[in-house]
């Protein structure tokens, strides 16, 4: 009898995962289709001047790999580079003004933005002295990026021209991150495909639509924009700078786009699990504005929508239980299939697909450590750099 009543509860979590699943499929704003890209779009006549802002510390690993596509933009009017170098210890700057000697193209400025005060995270800190001194330069746009992605020759040109033909106050693309690594191949492109769920693309996009996001790793924002919706003082706490940004946009009236990208990379490593965890667990909890009944219901939800698919196959097939395997198969299945586009993406193996439980597991496992991380007063952290939590800082304050 037992058994029978455990069975039963199996199989009714199975249906309700595969009515989660066929939800997300039909009503979640097609997150799982890959073929949101820069929109097409017609070169002005005149092309306006930009400032493009880059926040860096301790980036000389990553620099020749990404600095010399930025400084080498093909774009047909005023551009000019501002590095911030956040108190580097391996050299960045220096490093950033040799490149520069040696590539030419756009005119860099490296530049130290001295200690962020209270309140500041590091990143924002060193993003607002690089739009101070942007301001002074008058640009219609600002390109914020940071200093691991690099840039194909026309990326700007046509971050421009799409802003410009749409009509968008800040246009975003999410980089493409590096996969080689075993444990990258299993995270990371499932990492986009968990952003896309929260956000889908075709909705931050939508008049009328609340959702708003962007990719910090690829911003490029209208001057007047960023400076109606204070930017980035209106955001200075925001551990998820990105997102923050793009909500200020949106909440001032402006359009905002984002979308996957051609032609922007992440050149950043992660070859272990262990800085793919500090990668995820840096703001996870954020993400869930540092609640803990958002907390328990994400916990929650992760269990019923990715785990009890694969649990119930198992359980079903010991049990002898065709509803069970059959209800948790299907669920499964549908999980599956709306991987398969993000793997592809990638230019992943799709074999992978099946195997995104495992991963949603890695990632429950990541938030709850977030939570932790927090309850014991590590706050957010940029490269090293770790502040107090927001509402330490406010006391502070």
């Amino acid at each position: 009898m037992g058994q029978t009543a455990h069975v039963s509860a199996v199989v009714w979590s199975a249906a309700v995962s595969l009515a989660a699943w066929l939800w997300l499929l039909l009503f979640q704003g097609w997150f799982w289709r890959t073929d949101v890209r820069l929109p097409a779009s017609r070169e002005p006549d005149g092309w306006p001047d930009v400032c493009v802002v880059v926040p860096a510390r301790d980036e000389a690993a990553v620099l020749p790999a990404s600095l010399p596509s930025l400084l080498a933009q093909d774009y047909p009017g005023r551009a000019e580079v501002f590095l911030v170098d956040d108190g580097s210890t391996d050299g960045t700057g220096d490093l950033a003004r040799e490149l520069a000697r040696r590539q030419g193209g756009l005119p860099l400025t490296v530049v130290p933005p001295g200690e962020p005060p209270a309140g500041w995270t590091g990143k924002l800190w060193a993003v607002r002295h690089g739009m101070e001194l942007a301001r002074a330069r008058d640009p219609e746009y600002l390109l914020l990026t940071d200093a691991d992605i690099a840039h194909a020759p026309d990326s700007l040109r046509r971050l421009v021209a799409a802003a410009g033909t749409g009509g968008f106050d800040l246009v975003s693309q999410m980089a493409r991150l590096r996969v080689e690594s075993l444990w990258e191949r299993l995270v990371v492109p499932a990492f986009v495909y968990f952003f896309a769920q929260l956000y889908p693309f075709r909705r931050i996009s939508r008049p009328g639509s609340r959702t708003a996001a962007a990719a910090g790793g690829c911003v490029l924002l209208r001057a007047d924009a960023a400076a109606r919706a204070r930017i980035p003082d209106a955001v200075r706490h925001a551990v998820i700078d990105d997102v923050a940004v793009a909500r200020a946009v949106k909440r001032s009236g402006g359009r905002v786009w984002l979308g996957l990208a051609d032609g922007v990379d992440s050149v950043r490593p992660y070859p272990r699990l262990g800085d793919l965890w500090r990668m995820v667990s840096r703001s996870a909890y954020a993400q869930l504005r540092h609640s803990p009944p958002l907390l328990a219901g994400t916990v929650a939800g992760l269990t019923l929508v990715y785990l009890v698919p694969p649990a119930a196959v198992a359980v079903g097939a010991a049990a002898g239980s065709p509803p069970c395997v059959l209800l948790g198969a299907a669920a499964w299945l549908v999980m599956a299939g709306t991987y398969v586009p993000m793997l592809r993406y990638y230019r992943q193996p799709l074999w992978l697909a099946p195997l995104l439980p495992v991963t949603a597991f890695l990632y429950l496992l990541m938030t709850v450590d977030s939570a932790v991380q927090h309850r014991r007063g590590r706050g957010a952290a940029w490269k090293g750099r770790t502040y107090a939590r927001p509402e330490a800082a406010a006391e502070k304050a």
